[in-house]
């Protein structure tokens, strides 16, 4: 319902705790549809393009793993191979679908056409091709939304609603995951032995990255519905609220999860094809090749200021 990858935190495959698919899951054509009428594509197209500069930073910031110039070249390299819509698209539309059902679909299709179901559509792309200094400064807040106390307490209503915290989070992590499991695959290592070591790091900083993303996550939805009523807000609440809306958000999570995780893989692929070209190339100049490296750990994100 808005920008998840955040700028790689302000940048994850969000599988839903306790969602699984159910047997009277919908056909692709189906999921497709809502696909299209929530504009997901537009959303995620527009985070795409900022992601190999940050996987890059996200490598760059790794100091003990000490790249050279020509490996995080080949970081940005994998990344823009591996963060593309036709990527996260056939991932995204399988976890979609199985994640819903036709009684949902069909509540769901019919507030997605209602005239407030257009507008959250239309706020949502609009926030997603925010540029990032604005988005900085949404959640830092330093860009201000007015509000009331009964503003703000719908706003923590749909935070939770739609479980923005957490997913984002998720999302972060496990795409952090895919990443070095699909870079240690490629490079020769034990996948097994990588991604239990970042899942591991992971779930030792879940609780900061929570804590962290929480209240920023809060203006980034008050900024989105700056336009909205209370009465909208609450009509908003109801939907998401109710079991199409809970399932909805729960396949709205899964498929973005399954999209993220697919390019993270690829992105780690990529890099670890490319990390053993240039380990190989060395080889032929010096005795002893240097060590390659796994993807980095995600640090969780300074503080919102």
């Amino acid at each position: 319902m808005f920008r998840y990858v955040l700028l790689m935190l302000v940048s994850t495959g969000v599988y839903a705790p306790g969602v699984r698919a159910a047997a009277s899951a919908v056909d692709i054509e189906t999921a497709a549809k809502i696909y299209q009428e929530a504009s997901m594509r537009e959303q995620v197209r527009a985070s795409l393009g900022t992601m190999p500069a940050h996987i890059r930073q996200l490598f760059s910031a790794d100091a003990a793993a000490h790249l050279s110039e020509a490996q995080l070249k080949a970081v940005t390299a994998a990344a823009e191979r591996g963060f593309r819509i036709d990527v996260f698209e056939a991932p995204a539309l399988s976890a979609l679908a199985a994640n819903l059902d036709p009684a949902t679909v069909k509540k769901t299709e019919a507030f997605l056409s209602s005239e407030l179901g257009r507008r959250m559509v239309a706020a949502d792309v609009a926030l997603a091709t925010l540029e990032e200094a604005k988005i900085d400064k949404v959640m830092s807040g330093e860009t201000k939304t007015p509000s009331t106390p009964q503003r703000d307490a719908l706003f923590d209503k749909l935070e939770h609603a739609t479980r923005s915290t957490e997913s984002t989070v998720q999302i972060f992590l496990s795409m952090g995951q895919a990443v070095a499991i699909g870079t240690a695959v490629g490079a020769g290592r034990d996948p097994a032995e990588v991604g239990a070591d970042a899942r591991k790091s992971g779930e030792a900083s879940r609780p900061t990255l929570e804590q962290n993303m929480r209240e920023p996550l809060r203006r980034y939805l008050a900024y989105s519905y700056r336009d909205m009523s209370d009465s909208d807000l609450k009509h908003l609440l109801s939907f998401l609220e109710s079991p199409a809306g809970k399932r909805y958000v729960s396949a709205w999570i899964a498929s973005l999860g399954a999209g993220f995780d697919a390019m993270g893989k690829r992105c780690g692929e990529q890099l670890g094809e490319s990390l053993r070209e240039l380990a190989q190339a060395q080889m032929s100049t010096t005795s002893s090749p240097p060590p390659l490296i796994a993807a980095p750990t995600p640090a969780p994100p300074e503080p919102a200021k």
